[in-house]
This record gives C-alpha cells, sequence and structure tokens, in this order.
C-alpha cells in the first residue's frame, strides 16, 4: 500500500436556478447586477422598476448559476399591471432549486410577511439581509436576525451590502453548494439570457423613471423599433409610450431638454453594457390602456 496521499478530487460541478424575491425596494435588481458584475436589471428608489423576470448567469467556482430576478410583490397599488406582476413573481418561484429571499436591514412589514408565505416549502431559502451598510449600529441585527430566524428554517441568513458589495461571496458560496451536480447550463462568459433589445428597453425605461418618477411613476413603457448591429456600433430606434396625452409634453420637457437628458443618460448605459457605439434616437407616443394590454401580456407569458 502506497504511503503517498491521494491528490483531492476535483469538487463536483453543479448548475441551476435561483430566484430572487422581496417586496419592493429592497434592493434585488442592485444585488443581481452586484452578483453578475454587470447591468442587466434596471435599479431606481421608486418601486415596482422591475416589470418582468430577469435574468443574471454566473459562473462561479464549479458551479454556474443562473438566477431569476423578479418584479416586487405589491400590495398598495391592485391595478391589473400589478396584480399580472404578483403572478410574475409567484410563477418566478417555479422549477428552481434555490430562493434567495431579500429583506431590508432591520426593516420587516407586512409586505414581507406577504412573500414569506410564497416560500416553497421543499426548496432550500437563503435569507439575504440586505442594506447593512446603512446599519450603524451593528448589534441591533443581532435581534433582526433571530426574529427572521423563526419564521422558518432557512439554510443560510447571510447579512450584506448589495450596494457594497459585502458579503456577496459567501452568498453565491452558499447557493453553488445548493445546486444540483450538472454542467453549466451556458457559456462561461454569458451574463443573461436576455436579448439585446430588451435590455435596451429596460435602460431607457430606468431612465424616464429616474427623470420623471414623481411626475410619472408608472404611466410609461419603452418599445424596441428598430434595433441593428452593424460592426460593432447598435442603431436603436425607441419609442416611449405614455398613456395620456398631457403626459407627452411631460417627457419631451421644454425645448426637448427631458428627452435629449433622458436618452443620453441610457444610451452611455447601453454602450457600457454592449461593449460598443450605440446611435439612439427616441420619440414619445401616446397609446391609451397600454398598461391593461401590458398587463394582459405578462399574463400571457406565465
Amino acid at each position: 500500500m502506497s504511503s503517498q496521499r491521494a491528490p483531492d478530487a476535483a469538487p463536483a460541478r453543479r448548475a441551476g436556478r435561483v430566484a430572487i424575491i422581496g417586496r419592493p425596494n429592497v434592493g434585488k435588481s442592485t444585488l443581481l447586477n452586484r452578483l453578475v458584475g454587470a447591468k442587466v436589471s434596471i435599479t431606481s428608489s421608486k418601486p415596482q422598476t422591475t416589470r418582468q423576470r430577469m435574468t443574471g448567469i454566473v459562473t462561479h467556482g464549479a458551479g454556474q448559476i443562473v438566477f431569476v430576478d423578479t418584479p416586487g410583490y405589491q400590495l398598495e397599488h391592485p391595478s391589473t399591471l400589478n396584480r399580472a406582476m404578483n403572478r410574475s413573481v409567484a410563477a418566478g418561484l417555479e422549477s428552481v432549486d434555490a430562493v434567495v429571499w431579500v429583506v431590508e436591514a432591520l426593516r420587516y412589514d407586512g409586505r414581507d410577511e406577504a412573500v414569506a408565505r410564497l416560500l416553497p416549502p421543499r426548496i432550500p431559502v437563503v435569507l439575504a439581509i440586505n442594506k447593512t451598510d446603512a446599519v450603524k449600529d451593528r448589534k441591533r441585527l443581532l435581534p433582526f436576525i433571530a426574529q427572521l430566524s423563526e419564521a422558518r428554517a432557512f439554510v443560510a441568513i447571510i447579512p450584506l451590502s448589495a450596494a457594497k458589495g459585502w458579503q456577496t461571496g459567501d452568498l453565491l458560496d452558499t447557493l453553488v453548494a445548493l445546486l444540483p451536480e450538472g454542467e453549466p447550463l451556458h457559456d462561461a462568459d454569458d451574463i443573461t439570457t436576455v436579448h439585446e433589445r430588451d435590455l435596451a428597453a429596460e435602460l431607457l425605461r430606468e431612465k424616464v423613471i429616474r427623470f420623471l418618477g414623481d411626475e410619472l411613476p408608472y404611466a410609461a413603457m419603452v418599445e424596441i423599433d428598430q434595433f441593428k448591429q452593424e460592426g460593432e456600433m447598435r442603431r436603436i430606434h425607441a419609442s416611449i409610450v405614455v398613456d395620456k396625452d398631457g403626459q407627452k409634453p411631460i417627457v419631451i420637457g421644454k425645448g426637448g431638454k427631458t428627452l435629449k437628458a433622458i436618452a443620453s443618460r441610457a444610451r452611455r448605459d447601453m454602450e457600457a453594457l454592449f461593449g460598443g457605439k450605440v446611435f439612439l434616437e427616441v420619440w414619445v407616443k401616446v397609446r391609451k390602456g397600454w398598461a391593461d394590454s401590458e398587463a394582459r401580456r405578462l399574463g400571457a407569458a406565465e
């Protein structure tokens, strides 16, 4: 018998899908972007920024995680569109291998309770307590963690900061260990399954929310009328669609100033994400009743 030590076996390769859920404005999209290392989901201080399920792909060590970022579960504004997005949240929990439930540090209320009731009983759940960088006295987190740990048996409870990147590596390590053994589902350098055309629409809609969130909180959507790639350059024609005639001049602004600023910021984000020059032209259209049409689209997608 040889006395030499056998070399350590290579870690098993793992791959699977993980849903990120939580009430509005807890930082789900910020967390997804941090984990992926690129802006694949739009962010804003306004709740319900995310309207559709976005995906992010992370190859970490011997594992590959396909994240599904869902819209924030909405109880306060029971519109047709919000009800459709809530159904999208529930659908996002189907056929996943694990769930990351994101709550905000020291802030837990009935909206979080509603999300807790959606947690599937037989799927492992990791509790991510976000925005810990805003907590000056970290000792206050201990009773908060103890309170939440009574809700159910979590695989792990990880205090983190998506904005600062604190402990996001620990979250990835924990999630990879929960995935089934298997080959990667995508190429190692893939970061999302979302088409560039849809990413462009989302980046433009983010800027509409950021510039006009108080005046036009949820009354706009974005359509890509043309998307052409010419070498390293992308030529994009897009429309911002509003519900009422009076909303159009709000988006355009005096002398077109607001629309130009929205388009300029969106173009810079697109160039950073796509890694090439973007030629972007944006128009504003009025289409009454678009929210009901969007709700029907989300419902059909499920």
